[in-house]
């Protein structure tokens, strides 16, 4: 089994808890109460994305070509 490494992103709600995307994979998408949860949620979406993928004979995306900058703008 061919491991993968994906980016992910959490965004902390005002209601509580954390939203976790992971970009890459286009409308993978989780929720969790605590950071923990939230990246065990995450984890867990992504490994039924890929599954998903592989049941339907589509490519699996990757980040080998991804480049990551953080740019900082006056607003």
């Amino acid at each position: 089994m061919k491991s993968l490494t994906y980016r992910i992103l959490l965004n902390k709600e005002q209601e509580g808890g954390y939203t976790v995307t992971a970009p890459t994979l286009q409308g993978c998408i989780s929720y969790g109460e605590t950071i923990d949860e939230a990246i065990e949620n995450i984890k867990e979406a992504i490994e039924l994305y890929i599954e998903a993928l592989k049941e339907s004979g589509e490519t699996i995306p990757t980040e080998e070509n991804t480049l990551e900058y953080s740019l900082t703008i006056s607003a």
